[in-house]
């Protein structure tokens, strides 16, 4: 029988064993790789867990602060949390300082532009007074270079009318091409021009003649007035530096009780048992000087009107250290030869 040759059995043998060890050098790298992709991807998606695990923490944390915080918190409670009621005290002490001051006119005083003028003069108009306001245009009020030389000595002279209660109509056109023309009014764009709403046209008016213009004094004129000029500028020199002057020809009278009556006073119960006025100046003419002007612009949200508007400055004035000045000749109606003004 024939044996086969070993060196065929051995080449075989030889090649089996070189293709083992060819395959594991090959495969170890391989595991090594595969061993760190795996300790890679735990520590990724350990740290991922992680963070969201501090996420969830954080919200439940910051949800739980929010529900527990107060929703409204009062000065009080916030006073107390900083320990602040001194602080507290020293608040209501400066307010009552502040309007203090603000009653005396020593704060909000208008623009200034370095000289003070002598004095502004507002005269009422309304929509239908086009001929009167011409009639005293033509006689004791200056008009156009006139008017600004008169500026120059320190007056300052407007027509005040308020607004339609139809805003940009006709009416308002009109009063606003004709001032477009003269260059003499002084408009209250937050005032309705109505009768019924003629008691607040004085706080209008003061409050923006004190914010358009710095001046010792501000006068309220009726637009059935006809005024002596030099004569009222005369009295308005003597009368500089006297703060908290209340001009006028001083009256007191009867509250009107009677509806329908001339002068009715809606509100007579509250003058008492008597139903009298007290001292007042006639709304005629009405003259402020430049703090008492103030206080009108400062508090004219809540200065209360009757049905004239001169006992609603008299009003305003029992509640101030004004000084009353009776001056016979800003009464219109007198037949003084020396008055500074005469019912037209």
């Amino acid at each position: 029988m024939e044996t086969l040759p070993t060196t065929t059995v051995s080449s075989c043998k030889s090649e089996r064993r070189g293709r083992s060890s060819k395959y594991q050098n090959t495969s170890k790298p391989s595991v090594i790789m595969a061993f760190f992709s795996c300790v890679a991807w735990l520590y990724v998606a350990g740290r991922l867990w992680q963070d969201s695990e501090n996420r969830v923490i954080l919200n439940n944390m910051l949800k739980k602060n929010y529900d527990q915080k107060p929703k409204v918190l009062t000065v009080d409670d916030k006073l107390m949390v900083l320990g602040c009621k001194d602080l507290e005290r020293k608040i209501v002490e400066t307010e009552m300082e502040l309007t203090l001051a603000k009653s005396q006119g020593y704060l909000k005083s208008g623009p200034s532009s370095g000289k003070s003028l002598l004095a502004v003069i507002g005269v009422y108009t309304g929509f239908g007074s086009h001929l009167r306001r011409n009639s005293f245009r033509g006689s004791w009020m200056p008009q156009g270079d006139a008017l600004k030389k008169l500026e120059e000595r320190g007056v300052v002279i407007r027509f005040v009318v308020g607004r339609s209660p139809n805003r940009g109509d006709s009416l308002d056109r009109k009063i606003d091409e004709e001032d477009r023309a003269r260059k003499d009014f002084l408009i209250l764009e937050n005032h309705e021009e109505a009768q019924e709403e003629l008691p607040k046209k004085v706080k209008f008016f003061f409050s923006a003649a004190v914010q358009n213009w710095d001046a010792e004094f501000y006068i309220k004129v009726d637009d059935n007035i006809d005024l002596d000029l030099e004569g009222l500028i005369g009295l308005l020199e003597s009368r500089r530096g006297q703060d908290a002057s209340y001009i006028g020809c001083m009256k007191s009278g009867e509250v009107v009780a009677q509806e329908g009556g001339q002068w009715y006073e809606p509100e007579w119960w509250k003058f008492g048992d008597e139903k009298s006025y007290f001292r007042h100046a006639a709304g005629s003419l009405i003259i402020l000087s430049k703090n008492l002007a103030q206080y009108i612009n400062i508090n004219s949200g809540s200065l209360k009107t009757y049905a004239f508007d001169d006992t609603s400055i008299g009003s305003w004035m029992i509640g101030v250290q004004a000084t009353y000045i009776d001056d016979n000749r800003l009464c219109c109606s007198s037949i003084r030869q020396d008055k500074v003004c005469s019912v037209a």
